[in-house]
């Protein structure tokens, strides 16, 4: 059915395509996720060393960031549906090469084509989304995408720890291959038919988006290496060179792979301003909580990552709920709350202290969690709905990329703060973390004047 000139798909069609979608992004979620459990055994058995094996994970990031917004001007022109499909089945294709690699090039080779196959994924689902509920659920179908993504993010190292239990690392990529095969086919008979723009694909925005964003992630990761630092800045100054000719080249565009058309809006910008900062601020904590878990407080490996589970589970349970409600509440207003209580809940964490009881630490985290839920999803539905819906792939793009960007500042801003301070890392990245926040908490409120 094209849904292009309805309000959403009837129902039998609506939920198994968002079946197909949720299956998609759950694969694509947790292979971020799950190899980081993986990667000593990997290591071991393809005799590298640990800082060869990081290219395992460090491919499949770079080529989902580079390839999201290419992918997501390829929707707008092709139609969502195409691309989605197309991306799976990379996706399905480079897991099972991935299984079968026998050297660590091999699989940081098939873990490239598998990122590829991700951004695919990844690029257009917010797009499509947008075509499967209709105008008056978006808000719940929203909701249920962000709690595939909390679900997926929070299992990824529960379920690679029970599967390395019976099997061999190989089966991390082994289970995608049914389970892409089965959505394959549900998708090409359930997804919806969307508009195509049919104008050319931009090859040159595409190379400077490539050289703009890979050197700038390359940058950020080498700013916690101190050694590193002078190549990492000429990597940042690279990538602020690329962005400048990409963002004057897409200004003389109407539907600019980079989308400044989008960004002009207000509202658009402000959201995507208020993403990344929150982004940015989950990543700060989720990188130095092990640490003052295990380091200041004794706790195992295995109990840290139950006391962090109360953070992406609250998230979890809080995304579609809030997305209900950005049905009727405005989105503003529940994202300003919900980033005030993020807020909150960093600066307990900056004052719960050395000795912490696993009660004190577990509520704060679920505050944390409740307040991060509370804002994700109506913060996501004002980016797609404030874009016209011919533009939904870029606006989808660029809501995975801005993610992207948060959580790998975040992560640098980490590094750089464990490498020049001696003691109480933790407490000022929670306390940085809960004034990342409140900009965003500011940014969110100045949307209702946009």
């Amino acid at each position: 059915m094209n849904a292009a000139a309805t309000d959403g798909l009837p129902v039998p069609q609506r939920i198994l395509a968002f079946l197909t979608v949720a299956m998609a992004v759950t694969m694509a979620v947790l292979d971020s996720a799950i190899v980081n459990v993986a990667l000593p055994s990997i290591a071991t058995e393809l005799k590298a060393s640990p800082a060869e094996a990081i290219w395992v994970i460090t491919g499949y990031q770079l080529a989902v960031t580079v390839s999201l917004l290419p992918l997501s001007s390829l929707g707008d022109i092709m139609g969502y549906k195409r691309v989605y499909w197309a991306g799976l089945a990379v996706f399905t294709l480079a897991s099972f090469a991935c299984a079968q690699a026998s050297s660590l090039p091999a699989l940081a080779l098939a873990r490239v084509v598998q990122g590829l196959g991700g951004a695919g994924i990844m690029s257009v689902n917010i797009a499509l989304v947008r075509y499967i509920f209709p105008k008056a659920s978006l808000g719940a179908g929203v909701g249920y995408t962000a709690l595939v993504v909390a679900v997926s993010s929070a299992a990824g190292p529960s379920i690679a720890s029970a599967i390395l239990t019976v099997a061999s690392w190989q089966w991390l990529f082994l289970v995608n291959v049914p389970i892409g095969l089965i959505a394959l086919v549900i998708a090409a008979r359930a997804l919806p038919q969307t508009p195509a723009s049919g104008h050319r694909f931009d090859w040159i925005s595409a190379v400077l988006n490539a050289f703009a964003f890979g050197l700038l992630i390359a940058g950020l990761d080498g700013l916690g290496n101190t050694g590193a630092v002078p190549r990492a800045l000429a990597m940042i100054a690279g990538a602020a060179l690329a962005f400048f000719a990409l963002v004057r080249r897409s200004l003389k565009q109407p539907a600019p792979m980079l989308p400044v058309d989008l960004l002009r809006l207000p509202i658009f910008s402000l959201s995507m301003a208020t993403s990344i900062c929150s982004f940015a601020a989950q990543s700060m904590a989720y990188v130095a909580l092990p640490f003052y878990l295990q380091r200041s407080l004794g706790h195992s490996e295995a109990a840290t990552g139950l006391l962090m589970t109360p953070w992406p589970l609250m998230t979890a349970v809080m995304a579609p709920i809030s997305g209900r409600l950005s049905d009727r509440i405005s989105p503003e207003k529940l994202g300003i709350a919900g980033l005030c209580l993020l807020a909150a809940g960093l600066a307990a964490v900056a004052t719960m202290g050395a000795q912490a009881s696993s009660f004190g630490i577990a509520w704060r985290l679920a505050l944390c969690g409740f307040g991060f839920g509370l804002f994700q999803t109506p913060n996501n539905r004002i980016i797609i709905t404030s874009a016209p819906r011919e533009r939904s792939g870029g606006a989808s793009g660029l809501q995975s990329t801005g993610r992207l960007l948060g959580q790998s500042m975040g992560a640098a801003l980490a590094a750089v703060v464990f490498g020049l301070v001696a003691g109480g890392q933790t407490e000022l990245l929670a306390w940085i973390g809960a004034g990342l926040s409140l900009i965003g908490a500011v940014a969110s409120g100045l949307r209702k004047s946009a």
